[in-house]
Protein backbone atom coordinates (compact mmCIF):
# COMPACT_ATOMS: atom_id res chain seq x y z
CA UNK A 1 0.00 0.00 0.00
CA UNK A 2 2.89 2.43 1.03
CA UNK A 3 4.45 1.53 -2.73
CA UNK A 4 1.47 2.09 -4.25
CA UNK A 5 0.90 5.74 -2.49
CA UNK A 6 4.11 6.67 -3.24
CA UNK A 7 3.89 5.64 -6.84
CA UNK A 8 0.91 7.52 -7.04
CA UNK A 9 2.33 10.62 -5.29
CA UNK A 10 5.39 10.42 -7.81
CA UNK A 11 3.13 10.04 -10.91
CA UNK A 12 1.05 13.01 -9.22
CA UNK A 13 4.10 15.54 -8.46
CA UNK A 14 5.23 14.40 -12.48
CA UNK A 15 2.01 15.67 -13.93
CA UNK A 16 1.69 18.87 -11.54
CA UNK A 17 5.75 19.28 -13.19
CA UNK A 18 4.52 18.96 -16.61
CA UNK A 19 1.74 21.58 -16.02
CA UNK A 20 3.99 23.76 -14.96
CA UNK A 21 6.78 23.77 -17.03
CA UNK A 22 4.07 23.76 -20.17
CA UNK A 23 2.76 26.84 -18.25
CA UNK A 24 5.98 28.85 -17.50
CA UNK A 25 6.62 27.70 -21.65
CA UNK A 26 3.85 29.21 -23.06
CA UNK A 27 3.77 32.24 -21.23
CA UNK A 28 7.34 32.61 -22.29
CA UNK A 29 6.22 32.01 -25.65
CA UNK A 30 3.31 34.48 -25.71
CA UNK A 31 5.52 37.51 -24.50
CA UNK A 32 7.95 36.52 -27.22
CA UNK A 33 6.00 37.63 -30.06
CA UNK A 34 4.81 41.76 -30.52
CA UNK A 35 1.96 42.95 -31.35
CA UNK A 36 1.34 44.99 -34.93
CA UNK A 37 -0.72 48.08 -34.74
CA UNK A 38 -3.35 49.14 -37.28
CA UNK A 39 -2.50 48.88 -41.34
CA UNK A 40 -1.94 52.25 -42.83
CA UNK A 41 -1.32 53.19 -46.30
CA UNK A 42 1.42 54.98 -47.19
CA UNK A 43 0.17 58.46 -48.89
CA UNK A 44 3.27 59.91 -50.58
CA UNK A 45 3.65 60.20 -54.30
CA UNK A 46 3.39 56.45 -55.58
CA UNK A 47 7.32 57.15 -57.36
CA UNK A 48 8.71 58.42 -54.57
CA UNK A 49 8.31 54.90 -52.72
CA UNK A 50 10.12 53.09 -55.00
CA UNK A 51 12.35 50.89 -52.74
CA UNK A 52 15.15 48.51 -52.91
CA UNK A 53 16.36 45.48 -50.44
CA UNK A 54 19.31 46.09 -48.39
CA UNK A 55 19.96 42.57 -47.81
CA UNK A 56 20.08 43.01 -43.92
CA UNK A 57 16.21 41.27 -43.25
CA UNK A 58 13.65 38.70 -44.89
CA UNK A 59 10.45 39.44 -45.89
CA UNK A 60 7.67 38.04 -44.11
CA UNK A 61 3.87 37.36 -44.70
CA UNK A 62 3.51 40.04 -41.42
CA UNK A 63 5.44 42.17 -39.66
CA UNK A 64 8.52 39.39 -38.82
CA UNK A 65 8.24 39.34 -34.94
CA UNK A 66 4.61 39.07 -34.59
CA UNK A 67 2.96 35.23 -33.68
CA UNK A 68 2.22 33.42 -37.38
CA UNK A 69 4.56 35.83 -39.42
CA UNK A 70 5.96 33.01 -42.46
CA UNK A 71 9.47 34.00 -44.48
CA UNK A 72 8.05 34.98 -47.81
CA UNK A 73 11.94 35.65 -49.29
CA UNK A 74 14.85 34.82 -46.74
CA UNK A 75 17.21 37.25 -46.05
CA UNK A 76 19.62 35.12 -48.27
CA UNK A 77 17.04 36.18 -51.69
CA UNK A 78 16.88 39.53 -50.33
CA UNK A 79 20.40 40.00 -51.01
CA UNK A 80 20.07 38.53 -53.81
CA UNK A 81 17.70 41.16 -55.08
CA UNK A 82 19.58 44.05 -53.72
CA UNK A 83 22.43 43.27 -55.87
CA UNK A 84 20.48 42.30 -58.91
CA UNK A 85 21.24 44.15 -62.15
CA UNK A 86 17.20 43.73 -62.95
CA UNK A 87 14.68 46.73 -62.44
CA UNK A 88 11.87 44.06 -61.81
CA UNK A 89 13.85 43.31 -58.41
CA UNK A 90 12.72 46.94 -57.12
CA UNK A 91 9.92 47.14 -54.45
CA UNK A 92 6.87 49.27 -54.48
CA UNK A 93 6.27 50.29 -50.79
CA UNK A 94 2.34 50.72 -50.13
CA UNK A 95 1.57 50.29 -46.76
CA UNK A 96 3.04 49.88 -43.20
CA UNK A 97 2.38 48.53 -39.49
CA UNK A 98 4.34 49.61 -36.27
CA UNK A 99 4.87 46.86 -33.68
CA UNK A 100 4.24 47.20 -30.13
CA UNK A 101 8.01 47.88 -29.76
CA UNK A 102 8.34 50.37 -32.35
CA UNK A 103 9.65 48.75 -35.39
CA UNK A 104 7.72 49.32 -38.52
CA UNK A 105 7.20 47.19 -40.99
CA UNK A 106 6.39 47.95 -44.87
CA UNK A 107 4.18 46.18 -46.98
CA UNK A 108 6.51 45.59 -49.92
CA UNK A 109 5.82 44.14 -53.70
CA UNK A 110 8.65 43.83 -56.60
CA UNK A 111 8.04 45.57 -59.74
CA UNK A 112 7.29 42.40 -60.78
CA UNK A 113 4.98 41.22 -58.50
CA UNK A 114 6.61 37.91 -57.86
CA UNK A 115 7.89 39.09 -54.27
CA UNK A 116 5.23 40.45 -51.92
CA UNK A 117 5.15 40.90 -48.29
CA UNK A 118 6.52 42.68 -44.99
CA UNK A 119 10.35 43.91 -44.41
CA UNK A 120 11.42 45.51 -41.46
CA UNK A 121 11.77 49.10 -42.15
CA UNK A 122 13.44 51.08 -39.03
CA UNK A 123 11.85 52.58 -35.92
CA UNK A 124 10.69 55.45 -37.53
CA UNK A 125 7.02 55.74 -39.66
CA UNK A 126 7.43 56.93 -43.32
CA UNK A 127 11.11 56.65 -43.47
CA UNK A 128 12.62 53.69 -45.09
CA UNK A 129 15.78 52.12 -43.44
CA UNK A 130 16.05 48.17 -41.90
CA UNK A 131 15.60 46.20 -44.71
CA UNK A 132 14.73 48.56 -47.66
CA UNK A 133 15.95 52.44 -48.81
CA UNK A 134 14.80 54.21 -51.44
CA UNK A 135 15.72 53.77 -54.95
CA UNK A 136 16.27 55.89 -57.88
CA UNK A 137 14.93 53.39 -60.70
CA UNK A 138 16.04 55.72 -63.20
CA UNK A 139 18.17 58.30 -64.15
CA UNK A 140 17.96 61.45 -66.13
CA UNK A 141 19.98 61.41 -69.69
CA UNK A 142 20.82 63.81 -71.67
CA UNK A 143 18.00 64.80 -74.52
CA UNK A 144 18.92 64.25 -77.79
CA UNK A 145 19.94 67.00 -80.23
CA UNK A 146 17.91 65.80 -83.16
CA UNK A 147 14.06 66.27 -80.78
CA UNK A 148 11.63 65.70 -83.89
CA UNK A 149 11.43 63.31 -87.29
CA UNK A 150 11.76 60.40 -85.29
CA UNK A 151 9.15 57.43 -86.51
CA UNK A 152 8.26 53.66 -85.29
CA UNK A 153 10.25 51.19 -86.61
CA UNK A 154 7.32 48.50 -86.51
CA UNK A 155 3.64 49.88 -84.74
CA UNK A 156 2.78 46.30 -84.16
CA UNK A 157 5.92 45.17 -82.15
CA UNK A 158 7.50 48.33 -80.98
CA UNK A 159 5.71 49.32 -77.61
CA UNK A 160 5.95 52.89 -75.75
CA UNK A 161 5.19 52.50 -72.02
CA UNK A 162 3.56 54.62 -69.28
CA UNK A 163 7.71 54.70 -67.73
CA UNK A 164 10.05 52.36 -69.01
CA UNK A 165 9.28 48.57 -67.65
CA UNK A 166 9.40 47.71 -64.30
CA UNK A 167 10.68 51.29 -63.14
CA UNK A 168 7.44 52.54 -61.94
CA UNK A 169 4.84 49.57 -60.77
CA UNK A 170 2.20 48.80 -62.89
CA UNK A 171 4.06 50.33 -65.47
CA UNK A 172 1.88 49.50 -69.04
CA UNK A 173 2.14 49.52 -72.74
CA UNK A 174 0.43 52.85 -74.35
CA UNK A 175 -2.48 52.26 -76.26
CA UNK A 176 -1.30 52.42 -80.43
CA UNK A 177 -4.49 52.42 -81.67
CA UNK A 178 -4.44 54.89 -84.93
CA UNK A 179 -1.44 55.31 -84.37
CA UNK A 180 0.28 54.63 -88.31
CA UNK A 181 3.98 54.15 -89.42
CA UNK A 182 3.93 57.20 -91.16
CA UNK A 183 2.97 59.32 -87.64
CA UNK A 184 6.29 61.16 -86.69
CA UNK A 185 7.03 61.54 -83.12
CA UNK A 186 9.04 64.21 -81.04
CA UNK A 187 11.18 63.99 -77.95
CA UNK A 188 10.99 65.83 -75.00
CA UNK A 189 13.67 64.43 -72.71
CA UNK A 190 15.37 60.91 -71.82
CA UNK A 191 16.35 58.71 -69.46
CA UNK A 192 18.34 55.23 -68.41
CA UNK A 193 17.28 52.54 -66.59
CA UNK A 194 19.23 52.72 -63.51
CA UNK A 195 19.87 48.91 -63.21
CA UNK A 196 20.34 47.67 -66.79
CA UNK A 197 21.24 51.34 -68.10
CA UNK A 198 19.20 51.08 -71.21
CA UNK A 199 17.85 54.18 -73.01
CA UNK A 200 14.60 55.25 -73.56
CA UNK A 201 13.04 58.58 -74.68
CA UNK A 202 10.20 60.20 -73.97
CA UNK A 203 7.77 60.64 -77.56
CA UNK A 204 4.77 62.12 -78.01
CA UNK A 205 2.83 61.77 -81.70
CA UNK A 206 2.42 64.52 -83.66
CA UNK A 207 -0.79 63.33 -84.81
CA UNK A 208 -2.16 62.51 -82.11
CA UNK A 209 -0.52 63.91 -78.47
CA UNK A 210 -2.51 61.77 -76.11
CA UNK A 211 -0.10 58.75 -77.33
CA UNK A 212 3.11 59.54 -75.61
CA UNK A 213 5.40 58.00 -73.49
CA UNK A 214 8.45 55.60 -73.09
CA UNK A 215 10.17 53.91 -75.33
CA UNK A 216 13.78 51.64 -75.85
CA UNK A 217 15.85 54.10 -77.82
CA UNK A 218 19.22 51.70 -78.16
CA UNK A 219 21.96 54.05 -77.95
CA UNK A 220 20.36 56.99 -78.94
CA UNK A 221 20.74 60.20 -81.82
CA UNK A 222 24.07 60.06 -83.18
CA UNK A 223 24.64 62.85 -84.90
CA UNK A 224 27.96 62.10 -86.21
CA UNK A 225 26.69 59.68 -88.10
CA UNK A 226 25.62 61.40 -91.49
CA UNK A 227 23.44 57.90 -92.82
CA UNK A 228 20.91 57.77 -90.67
CA UNK A 229 19.89 54.05 -91.71
CA UNK A 230 22.85 53.06 -89.38
CA UNK A 231 21.92 55.02 -86.27
CA UNK A 232 20.59 52.82 -83.48
CA UNK A 233 17.72 53.82 -81.76
CA UNK A 234 15.91 51.09 -80.59
CA UNK A 235 12.27 51.21 -81.57
CA UNK A 236 12.50 54.33 -83.31
CA UNK A 237 13.71 54.85 -86.81
CA UNK A 238 14.49 58.14 -88.33
CA UNK A 239 12.31 57.43 -91.99
CA UNK A 240 8.53 56.34 -92.47
CA UNK A 241 9.04 52.16 -92.07
CA UNK A 242 7.04 49.92 -94.29
CA UNK A 243 3.47 47.94 -93.66
CA UNK A 244 4.01 43.98 -93.45
CA UNK A 245 4.42 42.69 -97.09
CA UNK A 246 1.51 40.97 -98.65
CA UNK A 247 1.17 39.72 -102.26
CA UNK A 248 -0.86 42.83 -102.67
CA UNK A 249 1.26 45.18 -101.76
CA UNK A 250 5.13 44.39 -102.38
CA UNK A 251 7.68 43.50 -104.42
CA UNK A 252 10.98 41.25 -103.95
CA UNK A 253 13.62 42.29 -105.27
CA UNK A 254 16.60 39.40 -106.02
CA UNK A 255 20.45 39.71 -106.14
CA UNK A 256 22.21 37.91 -108.80
CA UNK A 257 26.08 37.54 -109.32
CA UNK A 258 26.14 38.02 -113.25
CA UNK A 259 29.84 36.70 -113.00
CA UNK A 260 28.86 33.04 -111.28
CA UNK A 261 26.10 31.84 -113.02
CA UNK A 262 23.55 33.98 -111.43
CA UNK A 263 23.84 33.24 -108.10
CA UNK A 264 22.05 34.86 -105.51
CA UNK A 265 23.69 37.18 -103.22
CA UNK A 266 20.96 38.88 -102.07
CA UNK A 267 17.29 40.00 -101.34
CA UNK A 268 14.84 42.41 -99.85
CA UNK A 269 11.27 43.32 -100.14
CA UNK A 270 10.10 46.54 -101.69
CA UNK A 271 6.41 47.77 -99.73
CA UNK A 272 4.19 50.34 -101.37
CA UNK A 273 2.93 53.14 -99.04
CA UNK A 274 -0.67 52.87 -100.98
CA UNK A 275 -2.95 50.34 -99.71
CA UNK A 276 -5.49 50.08 -102.59
CA UNK A 277 -2.52 47.92 -104.98
CA UNK A 278 -3.16 44.12 -105.66
CA UNK A 279 -1.32 41.27 -106.74
CA UNK A 280 -0.82 41.12 -110.82
CA UNK A 281 -1.00 45.04 -110.56
CA UNK A 282 1.88 46.99 -112.02
CA UNK A 283 3.83 49.47 -109.98
CA UNK A 284 3.21 52.71 -110.84
CA UNK A 285 6.45 54.67 -112.43
CA UNK A 286 5.44 58.07 -113.56
CA UNK A 287 5.19 59.05 -117.41
CA UNK A 288 4.11 55.09 -117.86
CA UNK A 289 0.45 54.00 -118.72
CA UNK A 290 -0.83 57.14 -117.87
CA UNK A 291 1.01 57.50 -114.47
CA UNK A 292 1.30 60.80 -112.60
CA UNK A 293 3.57 59.65 -109.85
CA UNK A 294 5.81 56.45 -109.13
CA UNK A 295 4.84 54.27 -106.71
CA UNK A 296 6.46 54.63 -103.27
CA UNK A 297 6.94 53.23 -100.18
CA UNK A 298 6.49 54.66 -96.43
CA UNK A 299 10.11 56.57 -97.04
CA UNK A 300 8.83 57.91 -100.34
CA UNK A 301 11.55 55.74 -102.34
CA UNK A 302 10.19 54.24 -106.01
CA UNK A 303 11.31 50.62 -106.51
CA UNK A 304 13.90 51.88 -109.09
CA UNK A 305 15.59 53.95 -106.43
CA UNK A 306 15.08 51.19 -103.72
CA UNK A 307 16.91 48.65 -106.07
CA UNK A 308 19.94 50.98 -106.79
CA UNK A 309 20.27 51.85 -102.39
CA UNK A 310 19.99 48.43 -101.50
CA UNK A 311 22.62 46.41 -103.43
CA UNK A 312 24.39 44.05 -100.99
CA UNK A 313 27.85 45.18 -100.16
CA UNK A 314 30.99 44.28 -102.00
CA UNK A 315 28.57 44.05 -105.39
CA UNK A 316 27.33 47.07 -108.09
CA UNK A 317 24.73 47.38 -110.77
CA UNK A 318 25.76 45.97 -113.91
CA UNK A 319 23.55 48.69 -115.86
CA UNK A 320 20.60 50.55 -116.23
CA UNK A 321 18.08 49.46 -113.18
CA UNK A 322 14.57 47.90 -114.32
CA UNK A 323 11.64 50.27 -113.18
CA UNK A 324 9.17 47.93 -114.10
CA UNK A 325 7.66 45.53 -111.07
CA UNK A 326 4.41 43.77 -110.39
CA UNK A 327 3.03 43.57 -107.24
CA UNK A 328 3.06 39.70 -105.53
CA UNK A 329 6.31 39.20 -108.04
CA UNK A 330 9.72 39.21 -108.09
CA UNK A 331 12.51 41.24 -109.48
CA UNK A 332 15.62 39.89 -110.94
CA UNK A 333 18.74 42.60 -110.58
CA UNK A 334 21.67 41.56 -111.89
CA UNK A 335 25.03 43.24 -110.50
CA UNK A 336 28.57 42.26 -110.34
CA UNK A 337 31.67 42.16 -107.69
CA UNK A 338 32.36 45.91 -106.86
CA UNK A 339 35.24 47.35 -105.48
CA UNK A 340 35.84 51.27 -104.12
CA UNK A 341 37.98 53.51 -104.65
CA UNK A 342 39.91 56.12 -102.15
CA UNK A 343 41.28 59.09 -102.38
CA UNK A 344 45.00 60.58 -101.84
CA UNK A 345 45.78 63.88 -101.24
CA UNK A 346 48.68 66.22 -102.48
CA UNK A 347 49.66 69.55 -101.71
CA UNK A 348 48.36 72.06 -103.53
CA UNK A 349 49.08 76.24 -102.47
CA UNK A 350 50.09 77.21 -99.06
CA UNK A 351 49.46 80.37 -97.90
CA UNK A 352 51.13 81.53 -94.41
CA UNK A 353 50.25 85.17 -94.66
CA UNK A 354 48.02 85.69 -91.93
CA UNK A 355 51.17 84.93 -89.70
CA UNK A 356 52.89 88.01 -88.28
CA UNK A 357 56.61 86.41 -88.71
CA UNK A 358 55.95 83.59 -91.20
CA UNK A 359 59.75 82.25 -90.86
CA UNK A 360 58.65 80.98 -87.23
CA UNK A 361 55.21 78.64 -88.91
CA UNK A 362 57.09 75.49 -90.14
CA UNK A 363 54.31 73.85 -91.97
CA UNK A 364 53.45 70.39 -90.76
CA UNK A 365 50.92 68.72 -93.26
CA UNK A 366 50.20 65.19 -92.30
CA UNK A 367 47.09 65.26 -94.81
CA UNK A 368 49.37 65.31 -97.64
CA UNK A 369 50.02 61.50 -98.63
CA UNK A 370 47.39 60.24 -96.51
CA UNK A 371 44.50 57.83 -98.22
CA UNK A 372 41.41 58.56 -96.85
CA UNK A 373 37.86 56.13 -97.80
CA UNK A 374 34.78 57.94 -98.80
CA UNK A 375 33.07 57.15 -94.96
CA UNK A 376 35.87 59.42 -93.79
CA UNK A 377 35.25 62.59 -96.09
CA UNK A 378 32.15 63.71 -94.11
CA UNK A 379 30.78 66.61 -96.14
CA UNK A 380 27.71 67.26 -96.24
CA UNK A 381 25.73 66.47 -99.60
CA UNK A 382 28.92 64.08 -100.65
CA UNK A 383 27.62 60.56 -101.85
CA UNK A 384 30.59 58.38 -100.88
CA UNK A 385 28.63 55.92 -103.17
CA UNK A 386 30.07 57.68 -106.57
CA UNK A 387 33.13 56.00 -105.38
CA UNK A 388 31.90 52.62 -105.68
CA UNK A 389 31.50 50.70 -108.94
CA UNK A 390 31.78 47.38 -110.57
CA UNK A 391 35.88 45.98 -110.10
CA UNK A 392 38.03 46.87 -112.97
CA UNK A 393 35.25 48.80 -114.88
CA UNK A 394 35.90 52.91 -115.83
CA UNK A 395 34.86 55.34 -113.50
CA UNK A 396 32.41 57.85 -115.40
CA UNK A 397 34.05 61.16 -113.68
CA UNK A 398 31.67 62.82 -116.06
CA UNK A 399 28.69 61.22 -115.38
CA UNK A 400 26.59 64.11 -114.03
CA UNK A 401 25.99 62.62 -110.59
CA UNK A 402 29.79 62.44 -110.10
CA UNK A 403 30.51 66.03 -110.77
CA UNK A 404 27.86 67.10 -108.70
CA UNK A 405 28.70 65.03 -105.74
CA UNK A 406 32.65 66.02 -106.02
CA UNK A 407 31.48 69.74 -106.02
CA UNK A 408 30.18 68.87 -102.85
CA UNK A 409 33.93 68.55 -102.05
CA UNK A 410 35.27 71.52 -102.87
CA UNK A 411 33.22 73.27 -100.84
CA UNK A 412 34.37 71.47 -97.67
CA UNK A 413 36.87 73.23 -95.29
CA UNK A 414 38.79 70.66 -93.20
CA UNK A 415 40.28 72.29 -89.92
CA UNK A 416 43.84 70.80 -89.18
CA UNK A 417 44.47 70.34 -85.14
CA UNK A 418 48.38 70.83 -85.06
CA UNK A 419 48.77 74.28 -83.56
CA UNK A 420 51.71 77.08 -84.44
CA UNK A 421 52.66 79.86 -82.95
CA UNK A 422 54.62 82.70 -84.59
CA UNK A 423 55.87 84.43 -80.92
CA UNK A 424 52.29 86.54 -80.57
CA UNK A 425 49.65 84.74 -81.85
CA UNK A 426 48.60 81.00 -82.68
CA UNK A 427 47.65 79.45 -85.91
CA UNK A 428 45.96 76.13 -87.43
CA UNK A 429 45.89 74.98 -90.88
CA UNK A 430 42.42 74.98 -92.98
CA UNK A 431 42.56 72.78 -96.48
CA UNK A 432 40.29 73.52 -98.81
CA UNK A 433 39.67 70.70 -101.61
CA UNK A 434 40.28 71.67 -104.72
CA UNK A 435 37.98 70.12 -107.46
CA UNK A 436 38.76 72.41 -110.46
CA UNK A 437 40.85 69.50 -111.85
CA UNK A 438 39.85 66.22 -109.93
CA UNK A 439 37.62 64.98 -113.02
CA UNK A 440 40.49 65.25 -115.35
CA UNK A 441 43.21 63.97 -112.93
CA UNK A 442 41.44 60.90 -112.57
CA UNK A 443 39.35 60.49 -116.14
CA UNK A 444 41.31 57.23 -116.80
CA UNK A 445 41.01 55.44 -113.55
CA UNK A 446 38.26 52.58 -112.82
CA UNK A 447 37.10 51.39 -109.44
CA UNK A 448 39.24 50.78 -106.40
CA UNK A 449 42.04 52.51 -107.72
CA UNK A 450 42.95 55.73 -105.39
CA UNK A 451 42.23 58.85 -106.90
CA UNK A 452 44.08 61.57 -106.72
CA UNK A 453 43.04 64.65 -105.20
CA UNK A 454 44.45 68.28 -104.55
CA UNK A 455 44.30 70.34 -100.83
CA UNK A 456 45.26 73.97 -100.79
CA UNK A 457 46.04 74.96 -97.05
CA UNK A 458 45.60 78.18 -95.58
CA UNK A 459 47.12 79.32 -92.18
CA UNK A 460 44.40 80.96 -90.16
CA UNK A 461 45.11 82.78 -86.65
CA UNK A 462 43.18 80.94 -83.40
CA UNK A 463 39.95 82.35 -82.28
CA UNK A 464 37.72 81.58 -79.41
CA UNK A 465 35.34 79.80 -82.00
CA UNK A 466 37.15 78.44 -85.53
CA UNK A 467 39.35 75.76 -83.39
CA UNK A 468 36.58 74.82 -81.15
CA UNK A 469 33.41 74.70 -82.83
CA UNK A 470 34.43 72.52 -86.00
CA UNK A 471 34.00 68.63 -86.20
CA UNK A 472 36.97 67.53 -88.41
CA UNK A 473 37.72 64.14 -89.83
CA UNK A 474 40.15 61.50 -87.94
CA UNK A 475 42.96 61.95 -91.00
CA UNK A 476 43.27 65.89 -90.46
CA UNK A 477 46.05 66.70 -87.89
Amino acid sequence: MQSSLKKSLYLGLAALSFVSVAAVSTTASAKSYAKAGAYSVLKADATKRNVEATGTNALYTKPGTVKGAKVVASKATMAKLASSKKSADYFRAYGQKTTNRGSVYYRVVTMDGKYRGYVYGGKTADTFAGGVKSAETTTTATTPTKTTGYYLKDVSKNTIWTAPKYTQYKASKVNLYGATSKDAFKVDSALTKTREGSLYYHVTDTKDSSITGYIYAGKGYDASVADNSKQDLGGLVLTPSDAAATTDNSVKVVYRNVNDNNAQVGSTTWITSRNDTKAGQDVAVKGTANATADDVNAAGTSLANYITDQVPAGYALTGTVNTAGVYGNTTYVDVTAAATSQVQFTLGTVDTSAAANATKVTPKLPVIGNVVSGSELNVSNFDSKVLAGAANTAITTSDADFANTIKALGGATYVGTTQYNDGTNSYHFEYTFDGTKFATTNKDAIYGQVLQGVLNAKLVKNTSTNVTTTTNPSWVK
